[in-house]
């Protein structure tokens, strides 16, 4: 039997969509500007971006929706080389890719007649964490961040989620690896253990997120990104307001409390019971309802 969430009733009432494009450094994405029916007034705008190997139609096109219905212009895009935008190498998890496009995405925010630029904000949910909160310290466009569920790794906590140093050493080679861009692994699968998330929930579920639209494929560049990202030093420049929204169940919890600990900005928290796992706020009804109330209350403040 179907399950019925929030990743398969991909409408709103009250919310209208319409496709957009956008250049970030030359590429052009492709993205989804869901909006409130009613628009009488310039609207404070968020850009929400998703978990890593996600496209639009995810996570992120759930909490744009979602957004729009609380009154806010909410945009999910596909960063370079996923999805529906543009870009080569393809499926390939970059930081410092997905951090600039967040930032042209909220140029083209503030470009926009119906958007108030002046109240411009970063939502990411998982992997997108870090990206997001380093976009937000570093942008004048982008004026408040809110994380859902964050991962938030570091070199060091990277090491001990992927095996140690020798298999992260072994698979920062193969990312560097000649031809590297071009071997793509499965992303997500029930049944192939090589797959990067090898019967993970959600991602391996078509009622969830195996949904046509997602690419499910994962360069084996991403490794040397990915593994060498410190999600953690955005917490030394951040000087807007946060809102974390996690529960004790989330993916790395470490990474949450190591961000806090360094961080000085002003910091919002909505935690939520143990039995909302990582995967739960992708699309669960009730945890989702509840980040979003806390994530528009907190922008639009």
């Amino acid at each position: 039997m179907t399950r019925i969430n929030l990743q398969n009733t991909p409408t709103r009432k009250g919310v209208t969509e319409r496709t957009v494009s956008f250049d970030s450094d030359g590429v052009t994405l492709k993205g989804t500007l869901y909006s409130p029916e009613a628009v009488t007034v310039p609207l404070p705008a968020v850009v929400v971006t998703g978990a890593w190997t996600t496209v639009k139609e995810q996570m992120a096109g759930t909490y744009a929706r979602e957004l729009a219905a609380r009154g806010l212009a909410a945009l999910a895009f596909d960063f370079t080389g996923w999805g529906e935008s543009a870009g080569a190498p393809r499926f390939v998890e970059d930081p410092a890719v997905k951090t600039a496009d967040i930032r042209s995405a909220a140029r083209f925010l503030a470009s926009l007649d119906a958007v108030d630029a002046a109240r411009i904000s970063g939502l990411g949910v998982c992997a997108s964490s870090g990206y997001m909160a380093a976009a937000v310290a570093d942008d004048d466009n982008l004026q408040k961040v809110a994380l859902i569920a964050p991962w938030l790794h570091d070199p060091a906590m990277a090491e001990a989620i992927y095996g140690g140093p020798d298999m992260v050493a072994s698979l920062i080679a193969a990312a560097e690896a000649n031809g590297a861009a071009d071997t793509v692994m499965l992303g997500a699968s029930a049944t192939d253990e090589n797959s990067v998330m090898y019967q993970a929930p959600y991602y391996t579920e078509e009622d969830r997120g195996l949904i046509p639209a997602y690419d499910n494929k994962f360069s084996i560049a991403s490794w040397k990104p990915w593994l060498t990202y410190d999600a953690q030093a955005s917490a030394d420049r951040l000087t807007k307001p946060m809102l974390m929204v996690g529960s004790p169940s989330i993916a790395l919890p470490p990474g949450a409390v190591a961000y806090e600990a360094r961080m000085t900005a002003p910091l919002e928290k909505l935690w939520l019971g143990e039995d909302v796992t990582q995967f739960d706020f992708y699309d669960r009804n009730d945890a989702v309802t509840a980040a979003a109330d806390a994530v528009a209350d907190f922008l639009t403040a």
